[in-house]
C-alpha cells in the first residue's frame, strides 16, 4: 500500500522543526561546495526534509536540488533518472521503495551499496546508530554483493500491520473487550457480525485477488510462524533454498486461514475490496476489527475527516504463535544512492542526515513512521499521536520482518499465496489448499 503514505490521506498541517545534527568530530563539511540532486515523491516525509534543507546546506556546505513530482510520476522518473545518461546517473540521491523495486534495482546494476560508507569513519558519524533501526527493517535492501550481505537503502518511514478496533461496538456487541489471541479475534468478529444481523461486520480486510496483499498477509503469517527465521532473500515462505518451498507448513497454512475466516465475518463485497475501499468502509464505521497498515492512524484520527476519531483502540495483530509474542510485518520507503551517482559521498552524507536519530524523529512526526526505536520513546513525538497507537507499534517494530522476497518474478508466486485465502474463503480445507500451493510452488520453481 505504498500509495498511502501520501500528504493527501494525513492531512498532516504540523510543521517540522529543523533539527541539527550532532557534530562530535565528524567533519560534515567535507564536501562543501558540491551540489546534489535528489530526487523524492510528494509525501509526508518529502515535507519534513524541505524543513531541513537549509540547515543541511548550512552544516554540510552542500548545495541541494531537490526534484519533486506526484507519487504515480515517480517511478517512472526513477527508473529514467537512475539509468541517466552519458554514465552518470541524473541524482546522487533520491527515495527507494524498499521492496521488490529495489531488490530489481539492485539486480539491474542501479543502486550503489552503502556499506562502503557505512563502515567508513570518515564518511560515517559515530553517533549514527544503526542499532537503532530494527534489523527487520534493514534487511530490506541486505543484498549479496561477492559472497558478502551489504546494505543498499536506508529506512525513512514504514508501515506495519496491527489491529485497529472501534470501540462503539466493541462496547456494544463484546461488551468492551478487546481480544487478545488470534482466535479470540475471529471467535469476537464472527460474533459482531451475527448480533447486529449483519448491520456491522466484524472485521474487515483487504480482500481483492491481487499479489499486493502480500505485504498484510505476510503480516498474518509471521505472526502464526512466530521466531522462524524468516531473513532474506527467502522470507518466510522457503526453507533456506528456492527448491524448498513451505505452503504447506501447518504454521503458515494457519496464518492464510486466518486472514480467510476474518473475511468471512467481513462485508459481503469483501472481495471486491482494497486497501482503499477497506479502509474508507472501517473509517465509515462498518466494521468492528480492521487489520492494515499502522500509517492509517493518523487519516483515522482527524476529526474533520474521520466518523471514528478518538474511537478507536490499537494493538500488535492478537498473537496465534507459541512465543506468545507479537509478530508482523511491514512496508517500507527509504533513501538510496543510485549506483552511478556523480557525487555518491556527498549523496550519502544527504541521506545520513537526513535519517539520523534527531531527523528521523522531527521529520517522523509528519507521517507517524519513524523508522528508529528512540523516536518512540521520545516524549514528544509520541505526543503528536495516541498513546495506544505508539504503544502498538512501538510493540510490533521489534519483530517485524520485511514482506520482501528477493526473487525474479515473486509476484506469481505471491498471487498463488492470495489464491489459497480465497480457496479457504470459499470452504477448502486449509491443509489441502496448501498442499495443493506447495505442488504448485515446485512447480513454478522447476520451470
Amino acid at each position: 500500500m505504498k500509495t498511502l503514505q501520501r500528504q493527501a490521506l494525513f492531512g498532516a498541517s504540523m510543521l517540522v522543526a529543523s533539527a541539527t545534527v550532532a557534530f562530535a568530530e565528524f567533519s560534515w563539511d567535507q564536501f562543501s561546495g558540491q551540489s546534489i540532486t535528489v530526487m523524492m515523491p510528494e509525501h509526508p516525509v518529502t515535507d519534513g526534509v524541505r524543513a531541513v534543507i537549509d540547515q543541511f546546506e548550512s552544516d554540510t556546505g552542500i548545495d541541494v536540488n531537490l526534484q519533486t513530482m506526484a507519487e504515480d510520476l515517480y517511478f517512472d522518473r526513477m527508473e529514467v533518472a537512475l539509468r541517466g545518461s552519458g554514465g552518470n546517473a541524473q541524482m546522487d540521491a533520491y527515495f527507494l521503495p524498499m521492496d521488490s523495486t529495489a531488490y530489481t534495482q539492485h539486480t539491474n546494476g542501479l543502486v550503489h551499496s552503502l556499506q562502503e560508507f557505512i563502515d567508513n569513519p570518515d564518511l560515517t558519524a559515530a553517533d549514527y546508530d544503526l542499532g537503532d533501526i530494527p534489523a527487520g527493517f534493514l534487511d530490506s535492501t541486505k543484498f549479496e554483493v561477492d559472497g558478502s550481505w551489504e546494505y543498499h537503502g536506508i529506512p525513512a518511514s514504514f508501515e506495519t500491520y496491527i489491529l485497529f478496533a472501534n470501540m462503539d461496538h466493541v462496547n456494544t456487541y463484546l461488551d468492551g473487550q478487546m481480544p487478545a489471541t488470534m482466535e479470540e479475534l475471529i471467535e469476537a468478529a464472527r460474533k459482531v457480525k451475527e448480533e447486529s444481523g449483519g448491520s456491522v461486520a466484524g472485521a474487515v480486510l483487504r480482500g481483492i485477488r491481487s499479489d499486493t496483499l502480500i505485504d498484510t498477509v505476510t503480516g498474518f503469517v509471521n505472526n502464526s510462524v512466530g521466531a522462524a527465521d524468516r531473513s532474506a532473500p527467502y522470507n518466510v515462505w522457503f526453507d533456506g533454498d528456492w527448491s524448498s518451498p513451505k505452503l504447506d507448513d501447518s504454521d503458515i497454512v494457519r496464518g492464510l486461514a486466518n486472514y480467510a475466516e476474518l473475511m468471512k465475518a467481513g462485508p459481503i463485497n469483501i472481495q471486491a475490496m482494497d486497501w482503499p475501499d477497506a479502509s474508507q468502509f472501517f473509517m465509515a464505521g462498518g466494521a468492528a476489527f480492521f487489520i492494515d497498515a499502522s500509517l492509517f492512524a493518523p487519516g483515522f484520527e482527524n476529526p474533520d475527516e474521520s466518523p471514528i476519531a478518538g474511537k478507536i483502540a490499537y494493538s500488535v495483530i492478537p498473537v496465534d504463535n507459541d512465543e506468545n509474542e507479537p509478530f508482523s510485518a511491514h512496508w517500507q520507503w527509504g533513501f538510496g544512492v543510485p549506483q552511478n551517482a556523480a557525487s555518491p559521498e556527498a549523496g550519502w552524507l544527504f541521506i545520513q542526515y537526513m535519517s539520523n536519530t534527531d531527523n528521523a524523529t522531527a521529520i517522523g512526526k509528519l507521517h507517524g513512521g519513524a523508522p528508529r526505536l528512540s523516536t518512540w520513546e521520545d516524549p514528544e513525538y509520541a505526543s503528536s499521536f495516541p498513546q495506544a497507537y505508539v504503544d502498538a507499534v512501538a510493540a510490533a517494530m521489534p519483530n517485524s520482518q520485511s514482506s520482501v522476497v528477493q526473487r525474479a518474478g515473486w509476484s506469481e508466486f505471491a498471487l498463488r499465496i492470495i489464491d489459497v485465502i480465497q480457496e479457504i474463503y470459499g470452504g477448502a480445507d486449509p491443509a489441502e489448499a496448501g498442499a495443493a500451493a506447495q505442488a504448485d510452488f515446485k512447480a513454478m520453481i522447476a520451470n
